[in-house]
């Protein structure tokens, strides 16, 4: 009956290390459940007050952002507004001091320069003083063509004879 019993004291072992096996698969695998459950849950949507509570932060914080937006608008526009003030100031102190300036009309020859061209400096200077003012300026000028009473007796419109005047009709006198 020895034979028994040792058979049996092995039974015991092997009933033991099958229910130790078996104790170990209990418990890993459902914590290998549990870890994959966890990875495998999609991310959880907002409910509806989370998602009010999101907005209404939203909105705050874009009304702090335009409120700070129009105080610096503000000093811009009170910086704007002062150089502009400044800026009719001076040109107000710009039209003032402009001595009152007139056009006069007249007929003063203008001089050739050494390049051929008229130099109607002179003349306007000359057609301002002959006025009263102390210089001027040739707002408009006449060209003519002058030609001797030969020419055009001769039944000719020009010829070699004849030359290019120019004359100051307005000048701009201060």
């Amino acid at each position: 009956m020895m034979l028994g019993t040792r058979y049996f004291a092995e039974w015991r072992v092997v009933q033991t290390a099958h229910g130790a096996l078996l104790a170990a698969a209990l418990l890993i695998v459902p914590v290998a459940a549990f870890s994959q459950d966890q990875r495998a849950k999609p991310p959880e949507e907002p409910g509806l007050f989370e998602s009010i509570g999101r907005w209404f932060d939203n909105v705050g914080s874009s009304f702090k952002d335009a409120g700070k937006g129009v105080e610096n608008l503000g000093r811009e526009a009170g910086v704007a507004a002062k150089s502009t003030v400044e800026g009719a100031k001076d040109a107000a102190g710009a039209v003032a001091r402009i001595p009152a300036a007139r056009v006069v009309t007249g007929h003063e020859k203008c001089r050739t320069a050494p390049n051929g061209a008229p130099d109607c400096v002179a003349a306007a200077t000359a057609m301002c003083k002959a006025r009263g003012f102390e210089s001027g300026k040739s707002a408009d000028m006449t060209t003519a063509e002058v030609c001797p009473a030969q020419v055009y007796l001769s039944g000719r419109s020009g010829g070699s004879e004849c030359r290019t005047e120019t004359f100051v009709s307005r000048a701009l006198c201060q």
